[in-house]
């Protein structure tokens, strides 16, 4: 497989060089987006021969559908991997050999988290399949701002059997401040799933089965339905309790605790005080207003 490998990067010079050690063993073609990192991570990148541009930040949405749009990408494949991420020995190989049979436009592959270098393995969160190899000018990105996929125009999938891993080697404090913005991004997606002032891309929903489609289903459907703080605590319950979570041991329980709790509760803070804001006043003006004035988004 030919493949060009698209990473968005900010700062990012614990983990860059870790992750293009393993995409040089399948890559020749390697796009660096870096939204003007005040580190080396450019000059890592470009020890690693990758390319580099440097633009802007908005979201990551809007930045990698530039990449793919702007970078000139000619390989058959494009991969789309994070700064923290990196393959595993078996995985490289897969890709090396791969064989695509022609109706193949897409293909998932597993993906594991390990937090403070505990492999959490349950919780629901493994096996975690992302649509992350596809077909040059195939596929594109939701434009959303928050849990944004890949999106395909047509033809099948497959999936490979060999695992990604998410390994952030950041402190706790960077953790909770990346979640803190994190939230600000939730809160606009679920701010516009039930005022629907911006539009809404929908084409997940409306492909083919995946993980990732039960997952926003699931999401917009009935978690976001449900009373804030309430819902909360009750995914929570279910991530940690129905889906064995206490089987990740201390590290996991920080974890689970940590993404499935408190920074869920913290997006619906968030809301509720955004709300709490407009004063009744629920036009898109009003909403676009605030989140400019207050938040320093642009829409």
């Amino acid at each position: 497989m030919k493949i060009a490998v698209v990473i968005l990067t900010y700062n990012e010079s614990k983990h860059i060089g870790r992750c293009l050690d393993s995409m040089k063993q399948v890559s020749d073609d390697i796009y660096i987006i870096d939204a003007f990192s005040t580190d080396d991570t450019v000059a890592i990148a470009e020890r690693y021969g990758a390319k580099v541009f440097t633009r802007k930040w908005l979201n990551y949405a809007d930045q990698f559908q530039w990449a793919l749009e702007n970078c000139r990408i000619t390989t058959p494949w494009v991969m789309r991997m994070d700064a923290d991420e990196y393959l595993e020995p078996a995985l490289i190989k897969e890709i090396q050999t791969a064989v695509i049979p022609d109706n193949i436009t897409g293909i998932y592959i597993r993906r594991k988290v390990l937090f403070k270098d505990k492999w959490i393995r349950y919780g629901g969160f493994y096996p975690h399949t992302l649509l992350r190899i596809w077909r040059n000018a195939q596929g594109s990105i939701e434009q959303r701002w928050m849990d944004e996929h890949i999106v395909l125009s047509g033809g099948d999938t497959m999936l490979f059997k060999e695992h990604i891993v998410d390994h952030n080697l950041n402190s706790i404090h960077w953790w909770v401040n990346k979640h803190n913005n994190y939230a600000i991004r939730e809160m606009v997606d679920l701010l516009n799933i039930k005022y629907r002032f911006l539009e809404t891309d929908e084409r997940l929903i409306t492909s083919e089965s995946s993980q990732a489609k039960r997952k926003r289903f699931l999401k917009e459907k009935v978690y976001a339905t449900l009373s804030p703080g309430a819902r909360a605590s009750m995914y929570f319950f279910f991530r940690y309790f129905l889906r064995f979570g206490f089987m990740d041991g201390y590290k996991g329980f920080i974890f689970h605790f940590m993404q499935g709790y408190w920074y869920r509760l913290l997006v619906d803070v968030n809301m509720k005080e955004f709300e709490d804001k407009l004063n009744g006043d629920t036009s898109k003006e009003k909403l676009k207003a605030l989140l400019r004035s207050d938040y320093n988004i642009s829409l």
